[in-house]
């Protein structure tokens, strides 16, 4: 009787330490974020943007509200990621899949430890930023993130090589169609990884608005403890005609609540004609953390060659553009 009571005690014990070693299944995470912006160099009440993607309106603004559920299995799992509010609408083009809600929605399958099968509308491979401004340093965008894919409708697979090497195919409908691909023509994509160096590959007809080709190189360097250079690279070309562009992202920590960033962009049109417009964009943005609340001052002047897309403070043409902008992130 003795023996029976140990081998229940055991049992019992056994199921406990099991229970706790097991991870939730199941987790939500998430964002909110708005945001105050006044133009420097125009007057707010014309209309006056960057032409870049999000954070486009002045005075006090919302950016987006995010929820992400996954769902973890022993070999395969989901991901839930809706999104709303004008960064959310802007990210999915309000038209595609359920009214601009769905950002993410892909199924994966972890065929080995080396091998994932993912399926369904994912974020973009290309780039050095992403939709979620908790996961940007700078809170505007970039010119070649706004004017890359943003997200893919498709089948990928990622490999792990070694442990510092990785590759990704990807099969998907053309640039930014996201829900049903009417057209019968589908896109490649590929991904060299190394040591947190990416070369990034997309090609699709280009037709029918697609994009063309597109070579991108995303990457960065911890140059010490408290100082990191990003970098990000790209080219394209659709019949001859495209954009191109370059910019740099360092970064340094003066303590464990506070960071400085600066990001310095080039950014041009290549095609017919000589001269055609460029823009160099440069954004210095602070980062100051509470908990979970990212605190966001910065400043950002654009200026163009060739070109007057904006307008100044006496309502003339102008080549420039300066702002400052306040964000407050909410991570969960």
């Amino acid at each position: 009787m003795k023996n029976f009571f140990k081998l229940s005690l055991l049992f019992v014990a056994a199921i406990g330490f099991a229970q706790e070693d097991e991870k939730p299944k199941l987790s939500i995470s998430g964002s909110v974020d708005a945001y105050y912006q006044t133009y420097l160099t125009a007057p707010d009440n014309v209309g006056a943007g960057f032409g870049t993607a999000f954070a486009g309106q002045s005075g006090f603004a919302l950016g987006m509200g995010n929820l992400i559920a996954s769902y973890e299995g022993e070999k395969a799992g989901a991901v839930l990621d809706l999104v709303t509010g004008p960064r959310g609408a802007g990210a999915t083009f309000n038209s595609d899949i359920v009214d601009g809600i769905v950002n993410q929605a892909y199924v994966y399958w972890n065929v080995s430890e080396g091998t994932t099968l993912t399926f369904g509308r994912f974020n973009t491979f290309l780039g050095y930023e992403v939709i979620s401004p908790a996961a940007n340093f700078n809170y505007s965008t970039s010119y070649l993130f706004s004017s890359g894919p943003f997200s893919h409708m498709g089948i990928k697979a990622d490999f792990a090589l070694s442990d510092d090497f990785s590759l990704m195919l990807a099969i998907t409908n053309p640039w930014d169609v996201n829900d049903t691909s009417m057209t019968g023509e589908y896109a490649l994509g590929a991904q060299l990884g190394y040591k947190g160096q990416f070369l990034n590959l997309y090609y699709d007809s280009g037709s029918n608005d697609g994009l063309g080709f597109e070579v991108d190189y995303t990457g960065g360097f911890d140059l010490s403890e408290t100082f990191f250079m990003g970098i990000n690279a790209a080219y394209n070309d659709n019949d001859g005609a495209g954009f191109y562009g370059a910019a740099l992202y360092p970064q340094v920590a003066t303590s464990d609540s506070f960071s400085l960033g600066l990001r310095g962009e080039y950014f041009g049109y290549h095609g017919d004609g000589d001269d055609l417009p460029s823009v160099f964009a440069t954004t210095l943005t602070g980062s100051y953390t509470v908990d979970n609340l990212i605190i966001k001052p910065e400043i950002r002047l654009d200026s163009w060659s060739n070109d007057e897309p904006f307008v100044d403070n006496d309502g003339m043409a102008s080549d420039n553009l300066a702002a400052f902008t306040l964000a407050a992130i909410y991570t969960f």
